[in-house]
């Protein structure tokens, strides 16, 4: 029997220790800007109005005229939510698996991630109607592909009219979508879908990036800063989604991979709408994404290597991968900095960095010489959600919007940072970052 938690309840409310859980598995991935200008605020604007009753508010940096700001932001999972004390126990229950030696690595694994909490789309459900998944060696790309699809196009919905909920205008203002997903596979894509279901204008411009990993989320906020920036009154809605049907299977010590996945990645979506030139009065802009860059490491194209097969998607992942970015992460963070013309110590940032893992996030604090605090929102991300590949960013952001508006409003010692880097790394090896300023 299987007793799954079905809740969409934050993960912070959850304490209970279930009996019997399903699992699952993924297997992924010189400008000099002038100094921004002060423009004073319209007497009609919202801030001026709240000076004007006697009312006070933390002051906020205007955006530097033409550069893209985040608008707002939303979110969402699917209903089964995992507690990491019952993964092990629920995984070999369910893919009849009887290797102790196996086991027991997965219940070291777990301990290692950090990881707390995580969703899944798989469900009782889907193993009742689709047994084959957790049959080792069974044809199964069409079913994955059948769950997958819709349910990608359905968590990127949710997550789309919270972000738009929060953004307060109408739908047909969008006039761009960026769809970024590594979980499905069709033509068309989800991207004409969401539109579709969403009531978007027939001539809204789109663009689909499938299978990037765990640097997408970063990769589509370059792509829709572009389009921002390069088509003025433009608004575009950024949609990630992920779930890690295509990668679960039994556990096999021919793939050791198979239980990093299981320990470490779960299921969700996220939404941003990024739009240059903010309207005051009915847009809350929150962060300006001055400059962004990609690299890839030359000769680590095989370090993340991925195929998808009629078993789904199997990925093999190099033990030297933390160390790969160890050794060029600093170059890469000064590289952005310098195209902005800052110079700034790296604890006088703050940081938005993909959490692949904890073994990542502490090689960057450990080369960086950051305090232990500055990567919190990532360590804090990965326990509530586990890596949710490309969307994890995006709860990495909410996160530290959360903090610095703390800061802002704190009037503590604790001084709120002006700028700030979003980081995440991937297949190619891939850097993707963004240096941002908070408004």
């Amino acid at each position: 029997m299987l007793l799954f938690l079905q809740t969409n309840q934050p993960p912070s409310n959850i304490f209970s220790i279930f009996p019997y859980v399903y699992i699952y598995t993924l297997f992924p991935h010189a400008i000099n800007f002038p100094t921004p200008h002060v423009y004073p605020l319209p007497p009609s604007h919202p801030l001026k109005l709240m000076e004007r009753n006697g009312a006070s508010a933390p002051a906020r940096r205007p955006p530097m005229p033409g550069k893209a700001t985040v608008l707002a932001m939303g979110k969402a999972f699917p209903s089964q939510l995992i507690p990491q004390e019952c993964l092990v126990e629920g995984y070999f229950r369910d893919t009849k698996c009887q290797d102790m030696a196996i086991k027991e690595k997965l219940e070291r694994l777990c301990k290692t991630t950090t990881v707390k909490t995580r969703y899944t789309v798989m469900s009782k459900e889907v193993l009742e109607k689709y047994p084959e998944l957790a049959t080792e060696g069974s044809p199964t790309i069409r079913q994955r592909l059948e769950i997958a699809n819709p349910a990608v196009v359905e968590m990127a919905m949710e997550a789309s009219l919270a972000c738009i909920q929060e953004w307060g205008r109408p739908v047909g203002d969008i006039t761009h979508i960026v769809y970024v997903s590594s979980s499905e596979i069709r033509l068309p894509g989800g991207d004409l879908y969401l539109a579709s279901q969403l009531g978007l204008r027939s001539d809204v411009g789109r663009i689909m990036l499938y299978f990037l990993g765990c640097y997408g989320g970063v990769t589509g906020l370059r792509v829709a800063k572009d389009i921002a920036e390069n088509n003025p009154g433009s608004r575009v809605l950024l949609t990630t989604s992920e779930t890690t049907i295509l990668g679960y299977r039994p556990p096999n010590e021919a793939r050791p991979y198979d239980l990093v996945g299981a320990a470490l990645f779960g299921d969700g979506a996220a939404a941003v709408i990024v739009g240059a030139d903010p309207v005051p009065g009915k847009e809350r802009p929150f962060m300006e994404l001055n400059y962004a860059v990609q690299q890839f490491l030359p000769g680590t194209q095989n370090v993340i290597d991925g195929r998808l097969s009629e078993e789904g998607i199997n990925f093999k992942l190099g033990r030297d991968l933390p160390a790969k970015i160890e050794d060029n992460i600093e170059e890469f963070c000064r590289k952005l900095m310098e195209k902005a013309g800052l110079v700034l110590e790296f604890n006088d940032l703050f940081w938005a960095v993909h959490p692949g893992g904890p073994a990542i996030l502490n090689r960057l604090e450990s080369t960086l010489k950051l305090r232990s605090e500055k990567l919190e929102c990532s360590r804090r991300a990965l326990m509530d959600y586990g890596n949710v590949s490309s969307n994890t960013i995006f709860y990495v952001m909410e996160y530290m919007r959360e903090e610095l508006k703390r800061k802002k409003q704190g009037g503590g010692d604790e001084e709120e940072e002006e700028w700030g880097l979003a980081l995440a790394f991937g297949p190619g090896i891939t850097f993707e970052g963004i240096l941002i300023r908070s408004l």
